[in-house]
């Protein structure tokens, strides 16, 4: 029985010019779990990542995928296991349709052609673009773009997703709706997710765990009301807590139930309080 999906013990990464971007970096994540990796630009989440995908490979340390420890010899296996969708969807989309573009991994893989073409309409079907199969990449909005990179990536039928800043360049609507997008697909795929990010109003609806990282070491971690709790650790790592969390903690005098218990981190929470406080007051 597989225990773990990532596991990364004392993992160091040394850049071939020896400027140490990771140190004793220590990961774990279960499966179906959602964790977040949240700090500021810079910190070390990209090459965090590709350590963790098995795209760089680590100077010190153990990594294990899905309790299988990454070696030279496995790396090439188990990244069908583990897929990184990039910051940037351009650098997954290169095909001149987005079926070549999603097709490209399992054909890679030497499958038959059935089931290439089953995962493609399947992984297509999943992020809502079916109806662009034959279109070209570059012709897609930047939320289809995202949608369609993680279709590249669904199409090997990885148990492990990681996500590199997935709300980069996006407008409110096109980042609600991707949202909504991943909570959907972790619940309904029993997928692990695993992202990056800087953009902390996102936090709350990506990951019930956050690890802190500041210049390629972990300062804090815990649950993400925990970590939004310790403004001086946030600060620390040249964050703060989501605009949200931050109107509540200057305002804790004049509400009732936030000294005590979590501050809210989503309107859904939010308004949660407000029902509360005008039941009482009525």
């Amino acid at each position: 029985m597989v225990h773990c999906a990532v596991d990364m013990e004392n993992i160091q990464y040394r850049y071939p010019d020896g400027h140490v971007a990771l140190e004793d970096i220590n990961f774990q994540v279960g499966l179906h779990e959602r964790a977040v990796i949240l700090g500021a630009n810079g910190a070390g989440k990209s090459t965090l990542l590709s350590v963790m995908c098995g795209i760089l490979e680590a100077s010190q340390g153990t990594i294990k995928i899905l309790d299988r420890e990454m070696t030279s010899k496995s790396v090439f296996t188990l990244r069908s296991s583990i897929g990184l969708v990039f910051q940037e969807p351009d650098n997954q989309l290169f095909m001149p349709t987005l079926w070549e573009d999603v097709a490209f991994g399992p054909l890679n893989m030497g499958l038959p052609e059935k089931e290439v073409n089953d995962r493609v309409d399947e992984a297509l079907e999943v992020v809502g673009l079916s109806q662009f199969r034959e279109k070209p990449p570059h012709h897609l909005s930047v939320g289809e773009k995202k949608r369609a990179a993680i279709a590249t990536v669904l199409s090997m039928r990885p148990k492990i997703l990681v996500f590199d800043e997935p709300t980069a360049h996006m407008d409110p609507r096109s980042r609600n709706e991707f949202l909504g997008f991943l909570s959907r697909i972790h619940s309904e795929g029993n997928l692990t997710i695993i992202t990056a990010t800087h953009d902390v109003d996102t936090v709350p609806l990506l990951a019930d765990r956050a690890y802190v990282i500041k210049e390629g070491k972990f300062i804090g971690a815990g649950s993400v009301a925990d970590v939004f709790s310790n403004p001086e650790m946030l600060r620390n790592a040249n964050l703060s807590p989501p605009l949200l969390t931050q109107l509540f903690q200057e305002n804790r005098d004049l509400i009732p139930d936030t000294n005590s218990n979590p501050l809210p981190m989503t309107i859904d929470e939010a308004t949660s309080l407000f029902r509360k406080c005008v039941s009482r007051s009525t």
